[in-house]
């Protein structure tokens, strides 16, 4: 799914907490006003034109004294993303960013929303390091990254890979039915799952709205999964709230765009196979077991 195009993200601490502990200035402004200013700025920062639908939520505080945090949705006809931002009280300085508490883990909060429990993974159950990828089985980059997996996977035999969904009904229409498709596979049979998953990638072009549905039990036979089992669990509201869940997960945890993966915590967006491995390489060094000392000899 293609991205709003925005400047690159800049961690802008030193920036925030400067302005924050500024002299006092001029007035602070109400919340109403902060968002109308926030909104004007991002438009005209990045060129957003009427196009462009910009949606300012309201500020909180957050742990900077001075400094408000707005979340800053922006929407097209191509897609949307949603961008954090800072803005001080009295509406001066605009920053574009994350904070991060030094003394804590910044990845610890993150991992604590992903729910791995029912969802279908590859690898050891109780890996050091974990793979989560929330992704919609009619999304071009989603196969990309499809692709890179295939290959990344086995070189990573003690990394757990975790696959979550995402669908994006609004633009992909039939990506809610091949999710549904795949999650019955995996109640029905758990290795029956990446069955599916990877038909459904290799001939995402050969799929329509139209032919998704007759496509679905065809893949479940071909399968050998009990085709009247499958369309039962296919039209049961449970499962389709199964996938809500996920859905509703990923936009706890601010994704917008698929896929976006998460190593440990660590967020990442589309297929890019180099930071792939860079942070699972990282996570796999920082997670090693310490080594033990030699014993003396007596």
């Amino acid at each position: 799914m293609r991205r709003i195009q925005t400047v690159p993200v800049i961690i802008l601490i030193a920036a925030g907490m400067a302005a924050a502990q500024a002299p006092a200035g001029p007035a602070e402004l109400t919340p109403a006003q902060l968002q109308k200013k926030v909104e004007a700025q991002v438009r005209r920062l990045f060129a957003l034109g009427p196009s462009f639908t910009i949606k300012v939520d309201a500020p909180t505080e957050t742990q900077l004294p001075g400094l408000l945090a707005v979340n800053v949705e922006v929407s097209s006809e191509g897609g949307s993303d949603k961008v954090p931002f800072y803005i001080t009280k009295d509406g001066r300085y605009l920053l574009r960013g994350e904070i991060f508490d030094s003394t804590k883990d910044p990845f610890a909060e993150t991992r604590a929303q992903i729910t791995l429990a029912g969802a279908p993974f590859k690898g050891p159950a109780n890996a050091r390091v974990t793979v989560v990828e929330y992704a919609d089985f009619q999304c071009p980059t989603c196969r990309g990254l499809y692709s890179i997996l295939k290959s990344v996977q086995p070189q990573f035999p003690q990394v757990k890979f975790v696959y979550k969904d995402f669908p994006l009904e609004q633009i992909h229409p039939w990506s809610m039915t091949a999710a549904t498709a795949a999650r019955c596979a995996y109640q029905q049979k758990p290795s029956a799952f990446w069955v599916l998953h990877d038909r459904l990638y290799d001939n995402q072009e050969l799929i329509s709205a139209t032919t998704a549905w007759q496509t679905m039990l065809d893949y479940a036979r071909d399968a050998g999964l009990d085709v009247d089992a499958f369309r039962t669990c296919m039209t049961a509201p449970e499962t389709r709230a199964i996938i809500q869940k996920s859905v509703d997960e990923a936009t706890k945890l601010r994704i917008a765009n698929t896929p976006t993966v998460f190593v440990n915590g660590r967020r990442f967006i589309g297929a890019d196979r180099q930071t792939l491995e860079q942070y699972i390489r990282f996570e796999l060094a920082a997670t090693a077991p310490a080594p033990t000392a030699p014993a003396k000899q007596p």
